[in-house]
This record gives structure tokens, C-alpha cells and sequence, in this order.
């Protein structure tokens, strides 16, 4: 199977995660995509039922609503079940690196809400060490230049990704030649440093399950 396929594998894998009455998490990406295309056709069949989905980005929401889901603010939520998402990196303890859709804060915000993440990827995303893609940061655009001599300061090349702004209005550096051996350390350290809004290192917001698929189908990994 080419990557296409895998990810609408897994998308399909990740309904049997979806908490029957209840509003569910959804994050952003191409995996997710497969995921929201996958849900909506069990919807409209009438084998899931849900009130309705917190979403992690414009895109995701605009996809939602395309298919008649619910889009709620997560405002008007105290709690989910459950979170399901997609990974750019993810390693053997179920730590993650997210952003490559520039989605990262808003995701750590949905995921904070979630009691179970479920992670769903295509096994080229399983690594020992998270660092070698390339990891995304939010920031405040007048921080840049001094994150950046923060992050060669630890061995990182990081360089604004041209063109974007997040739906908060923040902008991404991604920082190339890391590895990060110790997630949860790195990202509370990060996290403190002044201009950053968000690292797209998740440790703290760790996946609880992750659907991977292969060759062979999909492998389900618990942390």
C-alpha cells in the first residue's frame, strides 16, 4: 500500500475509538482528513452517533461542517473522551512531534481537554528518537531572531517556514538537527522561553494509543 492507502487505513481503524453519544476531539492533517471522510460516511450510514466535535483548526472544522458534523468551540466543552489525531513523529513511549500543518497550539489545547489521545499515522512516523523531522515551533513574529540564537545554542538550525501564519496569528520556525532524548524536560524547558507560544514537542500530551499502519496492516501500540 502507498501512503495514501495507509492513512485511509488507519482513519478507518480510528472509528472504533470514537466515543458512542459523546463529543469527540479532532485534530488536523491528511490522516485526519481520511479519519473525518471515514466518520462521515459511518454518520450518514446511522452506525455512529455523536452530538458533535471540538476541532483543532480552521481546516478540520471547515471539512467537519462539509459533512454536516458538528463543530463546537472548545469553550462550550469542560472535557473529552477522547482525542484523535495525527503524529509528524512518534516514538516508542508514545511521545509526539506535531506542527508540520502549523495546527500544534491549537491542537495542545483540544488534547488538554481529552482523558485518552489516540494517535493515528503510517509507520514511517515510529522513531527511536524525535528530532530528525524538522520541529515545530509557534512564536511571537518579533521573537524570531532571538529564538533562534536560543536554538543553535543547543545544536538547532531553525528558520521561519515562509508564507504561514497559524490560525492564531503566530508564525513557525522549525528547528532541524535536534535530538531529543529526554521530551518531557525539553518541552517544559522550551515552553518558558520568551516569544514561544507553543513546541511541537508532545510529551506532556502524550498518545495513549496509536493506530500505525503497515504492510501488514494495522499495528495498535499502548503506552
Amino acid at each position: 500500500m502507498n501512503q495514501d492507502q495507509l492513512k485511509q487505513l488507519v482513519g478507518r481503524a480510528a472509528l472504533d475509538y470514537v466515543p458512542a453519544g459523546q463529543i469527540l476531539g479532532v485534530g488536523t492533517g491528511s490522516t485526519v482528513d481520511c479519519f473525518i471522510d471515514a466518520l462521515a460516511a459511518e454518520i450518514a450510514k446511522g452506525a455512529i452517533a455523536i452530538p458533535g466535535t471540538v476541532s483543532s483548526s480552521e481546516r478540520s472544522t471547515q471539512r467537519l461542517i462539509k459533512h454536516g458534523i458538528k463543530v463546537l468551540d472548545a469553550s462550550e466543552v469542560t472535557g473529552l473522551a477522547v482525542y484523535i489525531d495525527g503524529a509528524d513523529e512518534i516514538d516508542g513511549r508514545g511521545y509526539m512531534v506535531k506542527g508540520g500543518g502549523a495546527a500544534l497550539t491549537r491542537e495542545k489545547i483540544v488534547a488538554d481537554l481529552a482523558g485518552k489521545f489516540v494517535c493515528i499515522a503510517d509507520e514511517s512516523k515510529l522513531v527511536q528518537t524525535l528530532g530528525a523531522f524538522p520541529l515545530p515551533v509557534e512564536i511571537i513574529p518579533m521573537a524570531a531572531a532571538q529564538l533562534t540564537r536560543r536554538f543553535a545554542k543547543i545544536g538547532g538550525t531553525a528558520s521561519l517556514r515562509a508564507g504561514v501564519v497559524t490560525d492564531n496569528g503566530g508564525h513557525i520556525l522549525d528547528v532541524r538537527g535536534l535530538s531529543i532524548t529526554d521530551p518531557l524536560g525539553f518541552e517544559a524547558e522550551v515552553n518558558q522561553w520568551p516569544g514561544v507560544v507553543t513546541v511541537g514537542v508532545f510529551a506532556r500530551h502524550k498518545a495513549s494509543v496509536c493506530l500505525l499502519g503497515g504492510a501488514g496492516g494495522v499495528k495498535t501500540l499502548t503506552f
